[in-house]
């Protein structure tokens, strides 16, 4: 089976992160950059998969020579090899026009399934999976805390509000996951040694037959109007329980309109 996992390296959450104020883009160079959190456990699914059922684990990586650093840390935990797909022209492409560059890729890669984290904690757009099968022309089954497979049948549990939806599909198709699918792998020191060999394919625009006219930020579909840095915190109020604390809990919860 030919898996393919999307990964997207992102500024590390416990660092600041900022926009860049002469293109309102992310400034990716004032954050540490890791692995998108939920791609983290697409990674450990496609590898269950592949454990399951044979095949090949790819990682595919859209973003810049830095992104290396994560593709790396994914061949680690035993992906096979990787692509990644680095071009200056890309830079502020938005969700719509990743999708076409992902899909231009995988025309190159091919793939059974493509699996990938059910949003971004930088964009956290969530749309990605659907754009992208839209464009392949394949089943999108979203949201996945449990994935199996039978021959060319893929089912997975979606997560919802009231407990999971049963869905079913054919391959080839996408599958977006959750945290609560499994629990990803620490590379190990031999994971860890043996990636340096693993092969990673570089392509830029040209080699993917990707039309510089539909990405990178002047032909974006979507953009930031404006932004402001979030104010201070303020300092916490101290209240002292004097047999009415409940009252006062119940008081500042009605002012805050949580109840």
């Amino acid at each position: 089976m030919n898996i393919v996992v999307l990964v997207k390296q992102v500024p590390d959450t416990e660092s600041p992160r900022k926009l860049k104020s002469e293109d309102s883009t992310l400034d990716r160079a004032a954050a540490d950059g890791v692995i998108n959190e939920l791609d983290e456990y697409a990674i450990e699914e496609a590898l269950r998969i592949k454990e399951a059922h044979g095949g090949e684990v790819t990682v595919l990586t859209m973003g810049p020579d830095k992104a290396t650093d994560s593709i790396r840390k994914a061949l680690a935990m035993g992906a096979d090899k990787a692509v990644h797909l680095v071009d200056d022209a890309l830079a502020g492409s938005d969700a719509l026009q990743t999708s076409y560059a992902i899909q231009q890729v995988l025309g190159r890669t091919g793939f059974d399934l493509v699996v990938l984290g059910s949003e971004s904690t930088d964009a956290r757009t969530g749309l990605l999976a659907a754009m992208l099968a839209e464009r392949l022309g394949v089943p999108q089954l979203s949201l996945a805390n449990k994935v199996e497979i039978d021959g060319t049948s893929i089912t997975v549990q979606r997560q919802t509000d009231y407990g999971f939806d049963k869905v079913e599909a054919s391959l080839p198709a996408v599958v977006s996951v959750v945290e609560k699918i499994n629990e990803p792998r620490y590379p190990s020191f031999k994971g860890i040694m043996a990636a340096k060999k693993k092969p990673v394919e570089t392509l830029g625009i040209a080699d993917a037959g990707i039309d510089a006219g539909q990405v990178g930020l002047a032909n974006a579909a979507t953009a930031v109007v404006d932004f402001a840095e979030a104010p201070p915190r303020s300092k916490g109020e101290i209240v002292t329980d004097e047999g009415d604390g409940g009252i006062k809990i119940a008081e500042f919860l009605a002012s805050k309109k949580f109840v």
